[in-house]
């Protein structure tokens, strides 16, 4: 018993990337990183979406305007322009703190469903 316990440990270790591709890790990133789906803002396939809206007082002209809100569009944007926008903070998105390599997954995941 002993013997099957190591060799599938290290088969385990030795292939563990073999038992999800880049895409179904992109796949599973892009809906659901961190408890909240980039395709809820972004899209189903990184096309951009709108989000909502909200009443905003505007003070220089003293009235109340209705802001909507839309999620960019992040499919034809590059690795480098994606890692930049994800590692910054902003005013709607929350953070995720992403590695590299999920960062890449979730790129090389737009590219593949883009025009599928």
């Amino acid at each position: 018993m002993r013997i099957i316990r190591l060799v599938f440990l290290s088969v385990f270790l030795l292939h563990g990337e073999d038992f999800m591709s880049t895409y179904e890790y992109g796949q599973m990133l892009y809906n659901n990183p961190r408890g909240i789906s980039c395709a809820k803002c972004h899209g189903e396939k990184g096309e951009g979406k709108y989000i909502g809206q909200y009443y905003k007082k505007d003070k220089k002209q003293k009235k109340i305007i209705l802001q909507e809100i839309y999620g960019v569009r992040i499919n034809d944007k590059t690795l480098a322009q994606i890692k930049e926008s994800v590692l910054k903070n902003h005013d709607i998105m929350p953070t995720y703190s992403l590695t590299d390599k999920e960062i890449k997954a979730i790129y090389e995941y737009l590219k593949k469903i883009k025009n599928s």
